[in-house]
């Protein structure tokens, strides 16, 4: 286990894990006033954004933390239209308008597709007519009759690199979907005179379904970024069971210790995809940083290095933190490590050969310094419901991005 460097934090994680609950359980606003107070005038804090898919009651979201819920998934049929939510999706809606009227202050969007819940994405961006039909209907359906302020396209992902149908014009398609949803949902302000949000979740990672994979073959970033109100950028699942060696789910940093080939080495980590975004035409402020409240493995690597930048034989299913938490990280099966380039913790499980890689609420504390840092709009979590009793990982990212921190 590696001593946290200078600056990333101000005391060691177990110590600091404890001084940021018993601060933060005294009660947040009280804690963030005496910050505000204490700090200079600078910028908006940066938000946070969370997806929401039903995997806890809507009345236990710990919604004094989040500025913005996205409820996941509603999906398109096959006529390629947003049809009306199921009775069950129905009374979800129902309480989370419920949720924001008991808290005025947060903002509800709905996300359309998901990583194979979407095959008709394809079908849907092929026309104007389509394109039009489509944006017409969710407006529709999802704005004027479920009161959401905006919507979240997911489509994983256009041309390569999903599960979905695709086509090589998906590319261009997928630019003028986005904007007809924006021609749509201004349309609709400029008769309510209200701004309705629109944003995007795309990739990072360089290792998708078929291989070596680079965002911009699906996307035209440069394009989309003026119609979008931010990206919501899957900045985890860097290594996955796409790809050729053990990794870090959410790396911050490259580390040339690392077998991968580049480009994909010096893409897959959090620095190296936001400085590809920025390069690609998206501003910081436009960027929501994706963080992880689950770990991934791979499991038959070799013991060298404790399990990390091995071949292995299989993946090892995706973990919520709460289970990695009370279970994982109680056994002495499961010894820690941690990575100073990575500035993430991974475990190794010598008996069963398994290579497990995740984030706590020490290293999230670090990503969250890196947001500040690099001025980018904030985080996004993916997902609720994974996280512990205590929020541990959500409250680590709310004192990471109130306290100010040296560069990570």
């Amino acid at each position: 286990m590696r001593t946290p460097r200078a600056g990333a934090v101000s005391c060691p994680p177990a110590v600091c894990d404890g001084r940021v609950m018993r601060l933060l359980g005294s009660g947040l606003g009280a804690l963030l006033g005496v910050l505000m107070l204490a700090a200079p005038v600078r910028a908006a804090v940066p938000q946070i954004v969370a997806y929401y898919d039903g995997g806890m009651p809507v009345a236990a979201i710990p919604v004094r933390y989040l500025n913005t819920l996205i409820y996941a998934f509603e999906e398109p049929n096959a006529a390629g239209r947003c049809a009306p939510p199921s009775a069950a999706q129905q009374r979800t809606i129902a309480a989370l308008r419920q949720l924001r009227r008991h808290h005025p202050g947060l903002t509800l969007l709905v996300s359309i597709g998901g990583w194979d819940q979407a095959p008709e994405y394809s079908d849907i961006a092929l026309t104007a007519a389509s394109r039009a039909a489509f944006a017409r209907s969710c407006v529709r359906r999802m704005i004027e009759q479920d009161h959401f302020d905006g919507i979240d396209l997911d489509w994983e992902f256009p041309v390569q690199g999903g599960m979905n149908r695709s086509r090589p014009q998906d590319r261009a398609d997928a630019t003028a979907l986005v904007r007809a949803l924006r021609q749509r949902l201004d349309a609709l302000g400029a008769k309510t005179h209200r701004h309705y949000l629109l944003t995007i979740a795309t990739p990072a990672g360089t290792w998708q379904e078929g291989g070596a994979y680079s965002v911009s073959d699906s996307y035209d970033l440069s394009a989309i970024a003026p119609e979008v109100d931010w990206f919501n950028v899957m900045t985890y699942d860097m290594n996955t069971i796409f790809s050729p060696v053990s990794g870090f789910n959410t790396p911050l940093r490259a580390n040339p210790r690392d077998p991968e080939p580049q480009p994909q080495r010096a893409r897959d980590n959090l620095l190296g995809a936001v400085r590809y975004y920025e390069a690609h035409g998206v501003p910081a402020d436009k960027i929501l940083l994706g963080v992880a409240f689950y770990g991934r493995g791979f499991t038959g690597v070799s013991a060298r290095h404790a399990g990390l930048y091995s071949k292995y034989t299989a993946g090892f299913p995706e973990t919520p933190w709460k289970r990695i938490a009370a279970r994982m990280l109680s056994s002495p099966a499961w010894v820690r490590h941690w990575s100073a380039t990575a500035e993430a913790p991974w475990l190794y499980n010598a008996r069963r050969h398994i290579f497990f890689t995740y984030d706590d609420p020490h290293s999230l504390r670090i990503k969250a310094a890196f947001v500040r840092h690099e001025h980018l709009r904030g985080v996004m979590i993916w997902v609720l419901g994974e996280d512990d009793a205590r929020d541990s990982l959500l409250r680590a990212l709310v004192w990471g991005l109130h306290v100010p921190h040296a560069a990570p």
